[in-house]
């Protein structure tokens, strides 16, 4: 297991220019505190999060006071998602900056989830990513400018047990990122993915346990880890040498002060558990593909408006390596 660094920014305030931020899942976590933490590095930030006057009331408040915006925003609504994306283009007239950050856990036997909890799950950390996205991408293209920052997790590189669904929500995210960054790049948009190790936030006290209690039960002593595992993760965030989540929206900011082309298109942070081991061994392989299709080009961000030139697709390079 390694530790990785967060990302520092190393350029100074006086060379980085105020971004207009979206942020979902802000109310707690990864998403309030990264959006503290850029309102107070200068830019403007809209922070989003479901029932700002009622359940969520204390944290918009809170947020407000800090200087952030809060629009409503439930990732599993394309109604909702529309309706936060507008409000902020008209306040702002403009977004550089998505983070996806909502997303939600699940954590024991794999079989004892119903379909409908695997269902609920991958609307939100999975089409919920993608309703958001599918909202703010016309905003994007129209400015040939934007950066798409997708929060996913070392378990969409690395498989704890247990945690199948999770990991495998993240396993998406890491597809859909990859995807999206080649699809976009010839229309001025860079996409990054963020790769959290386990932080305390409040996501493990809410993670969704299987509801079919009677087939934990006949898993006998494998069916008690996942107490045991988050017994142990309890003990370690309540410890002196706990990691701190402000490495997230530390990473988050780097990234966004980093000039548009240069960014890594992933940042572990924290204990990686040889997630950044694999993503140096794939990133070559990834390139290959691409290159395989005749698709190299996708690979570079391209940075200024012009005409895009038309490339063909090279099926006979992609047979020739099947």
């Amino acid at each position: 297991m390694t530790t990785t660094t967060p990302l520092q920014s190393t350029y100074s305030k006086e060379t980085i220019m105020s971004k207009t931020v979206l942020i979902t899942g802000a109310s707690t976590g990864f998403g309030r505190d990264t959006a503290e933490t850029l309102v107070r590095a200068g830019h403007n930030v809209f922070a989003s999060m479901r029932d700002p006057k009622a359940k969520n009331r204390e944290h918009a408040e809170a947020l407000r006071a800090e200087g952030v915006e809060v629009v409503e925003l439930d990732v599993t609504d394309t109604q909702l998602v529309d309706q936060a994306v507008a409000t902020v283009v008209s306040k702002a007239g403009r977004i550089d900056v998505l983070v996806n950050n909502a997303g939600v856990a699940s954590a024991g036997v794999t079989e004892a989830f119903t379909d409908e909890q695997a269902s609920a799950l991958f609307d939100v950390n999975v089409i919920g990513l993608h309703r958001v996205t599918r909202a703010v991408l016309p905003t994007l293209r129209s400015q040939h400018d934007g950066l798409i920052i997708n929060i996913g997790s070392i378990l969409g590189r690395v498989t704890f047990p247990f945690f199948g669904f999770y990991g495998a929500s993240k396993f998406a995210v890491e597809a859909l990122t990859d995807s999206l960054r080649y699809e976009v790049s010839q229309l001025g948009v860079d996409v990054v993915l963020v790769q959290p190790s386990a932080y305390p936030t409040q996501m493990y006290g809410s993670a969704a346990q299987p509801a079919d209690t009677v087939r934990v039960a006949e898993y006998g002593e494998v069916g008690e880890i996942p107490g045991a595992m988050f017994q142990h993760f309890t003990t370690l965030f309540e410890s002196p040498d706990a990691p701190d989540l402000h490495d997230i929206a530390e990473a988050i900011s780097a990234l966004i002060d980093i000039p548009k082309g240069q960014r890594p298109a992933r940042t572990v942070v924290g204990t990686s558990f040889g997630a950044d081991t694999l993503n140096e061994f794939t990133a070559p392989l990834q390139a290959g593909a691409v290159k395989a299709l005749g698709l190299d080009h996708l690979e570079t961000l391209q940075n200024a408006r012009e005409e895009i030139p038309a490339r063909a697709y090279c099926a006979d390079a992609f047979l020739e390596t099947s």
